[in-house]
This record gives C-alpha cells, structure tokens and sequence, in this order.
C-alpha cells in the first residue's frame, strides 16, 4: 500500500505536466471548442424552453447559430474600423506621451540617461565585441492585424458551427453520461451535477454578457462627453476587457488614460478620464453585478487570481476569460462529490461560511471581481 502511495504522487505530477503540455500545444484547438461548450451551456435553458414548445433541436440550433453570426457580423462592421485605427495610432500614441514626458531636463530623461550610461558600461567591459545588427521592420500594426485576421475568423466560424451541433444534439451528450454510470445513485449525481452546471453557467455568462455590454454604452458615452479621440473603440474595448477578472479595468482605464493625456490639453483632463474609467468600472463589480447576478457562489480570490494567470500563460487573452466559468465548473464537481468536497471547499471563499449561518445558501453564480 506504502508502494503504491509513493508511486501515486509522481504520477500525478507527471500527469499536470502533460496536461499543461497539451493545453498550449493545442490551443488554437481547444480555444474554439471551449468556446463553444461554453456558448452550448448559456443557450441550455432557452433551448430547452423552445424544446418544451414543440420546436425541433435543429430548428433551435439553427435560430441560435443565426443570432451569434449576426452578432459577430454587427461587430465587425461597426467595430472593426475605430479599434483598427485606435490599435494602429498606438505606437504613434506611445511617441507623443513619450515626447511630452521627456524633454531634455524632466526626470523621463534623466533615467534615460542613466541607464543608457550603466548600459554602455556595461558594454565596455565585455572583452569580446558584439556584432551590432540592424533590424528593419516595415510591418505595420494593420498589415499585422490582417494577417492574424483569417486565424481568428476561422477560430470564430468553427466555434459557432460546433455550437451549432452541440445544441442540436439536445441532451445526448448528458444522458450518454449518465447511462454510462452504473449505479442508480452515481446517475442521479450526475444528473443534479450536469444542471447546476447548466443553470450557474448559463446565468452567470449570459448575465455577464449584458452587463459588460451596458459598461461598454456607458464609457463610451463618458469618453465622448470627454471628447476622448475613438470613443466607440474604447467603449468597445471596455466590453471585451470587462470578462477578464482583475486586469481588465486597469487594462482599460490605461489606454483610455493614454489616449486622453496624448489628445487632450492637460494632463489632469487624462486623470479624470482614468478615473471616470475606474469609476464606471467598480460601480459595474460592486453594485451591478451583485444585484442582476446575486451572490450565489463565491470563489477564494487568491485562487482564482492564479487561476486567470495561469490560463492567460497557456491561453493569452482568451484564457483569462474562459477562466472564471472553468472555476465554476470545478467547484460545482467538487461540491457535489463526497471525496472532492473538502477542494470544494478550498476554493470557496472565505466569507462564504459567515453569510451561510446568517443566511439561507444560494446557488447563484459568482461575481466578477474589478480592480
């Protein structure tokens, strides 16, 4: 028993390191296909509302696959063109604020010149000359956008036609589970498990969606009563970055700051817009969230902060997104089977008991965490 104990623990070890080989290898994979097992799990209660009406699986499928083409189709018309230009004057917008922070006797300058004399220091020492070669690059920001466009659009087009065949499935992939069980009390666990993931899912991402798309209306609006340059770009740029957990806002609020301080008269005008940002933002994660998507489940803030750090290193920005409701998931498994229950609780929050005993529990989604 002690044998296979010692044996137990290297094996799982070996057993991450190759998950975590495999997530970043195939990632331009497995990012549409969580994609759309997430979008399958936000259409699960209309579906089957629909369903209930007499309306075929294929019919609903069909009628949602239409509405995510139409929406993607939207985007790409009324966004594509100001978040191009607002990506494109980036550098030309770093030059400016450079410009303006730097000239011969501020600080900016100052540390650049120190480091600059360090760096030749160090140069000097190193016996062996290094051969100076000269790079040249005369990509631009949109012929990298462009090239990058196709990768992206295909990614979208096959997350969408995979959610078009889950929810034409129906329940198949959720009763295959279940008759795959043996036990009569193993599926009935399942069953229960399958739906809350469902109904937590489907309420947090779908709630979250029409939120982060109502905080993108309002800082565009703020930003042009700020007569912030490409206000409809920054207003979409706050819906996107509002899904990622903790960097979003700041993310946001930075560029949106850069953008006024580089296009404004004075730099407290760019102050304002960062707080105007900041301000939209928190009242969104403190206020907002918390009354459309009530307190159902909170989650171990360190835990999902290392969470979202780790799925944004196997995942880049799509990772940070998509790693909240992967959470969920794995709190909802654990919660519900006897031997995970203690991880389950492990990921919980620390509040949660003292809410508990002052209050009946919930099942609600948890909420988006600002900074």
């Amino acid at each position: 028993m002690k044998a296979q104990k010692r044996i137990y623990v290297p094996l799982i070890g070996i057993f991450i390191v190759i998950l975590v080989v495999a997530l970043v290898a195939a990632a331009n994979f497995l990012i549409p296909v969580t994609a759309a097992i997430l979008s399958y799990f936000v259409f699960s209660r209309p579906r089957r509302v629909l369903e209930r009406m007499g309306l075929p699986n294929m019919v609903i499928a069909t009628f949602f696959t239409s509405i995510l083409f139409v929406i993607v189709g939207v985007a790409i018309a009324w966004f594509a063109e100001p978040v191009t230009n607002l990506i494109d004057d980036m550098p030309r917008l770093m030059q400016e604020m450079q410009a303006k922070l730097g000239d011969s006797s501020g600080t900016l300058a100052k540390v650049n010149e120190a480091a600059k004399a360090i760096d030749d220091a160090v140069s000097n020492a190193d016996a062996t000359p290094a051969m100076e070669v000269e790079v040249v690059s005369e990509a631009s920001t949109s012929i990298t956008i462009l090239t990058m466009a196709p990768k992206v659009m295909s990614q979208i087009i096959f997350a969408i036609f995979l959610t078009f065949f889950l929810i034409g499935s129906g329940d198949f992939f959720a009763l295959r589970t279940v008759q795959s069980l043996p036990k009569l009390q193993d599926k009935r666990r399942a069953v229960e498990i399958i739906k809350t993931i469902e109904d937590r899912l489907s309420r947090y991402l779908g709630g979250i969606a029409i939120i982060n798309a109502g905080l993108g209306l309002s800082i565009g609006a703020a930003m042009y009563l700020w007569e912030v340059p490409n206000a409809i770009a920054i207003g979409a740029m706050a819906f996107a970055l509002n899904f990622v957990p903790f960097l979003g806002a700041v993310v946001g609020a930075g560029i949106a700051a850069l953008v006024a301080y580089v296009s404004l008269d004075t730099g407290w005008e760019a102050i304002g817009v960062f707080a105007t940002y900041m301000l939209l933002t928190s009242l969104e994660g403190q206020i907002v969230t918390p009354l459309v998507i009530a307190r159902r489940m909170q989650l171990n803030t360190p835990i999902l902060f290392l969470i979202v750090a780790f799925f944004a290193y196997i995942w880049s920005i799509v990772g940070m997104v998509v790693a909240v409701p992967v959470l969920i998931v794995v709190k909802i498994v654990c919660d519900e089977i006897d031997g995970l229950k203690p991880m389950g609780h492990f990921l919980g929050d620390s509040t949660v008991r003292t809410r508990r005993s002052a209050a009946p529990a919930s099942d609600d989604p948890p909420r988006k965490t600002n900074t």
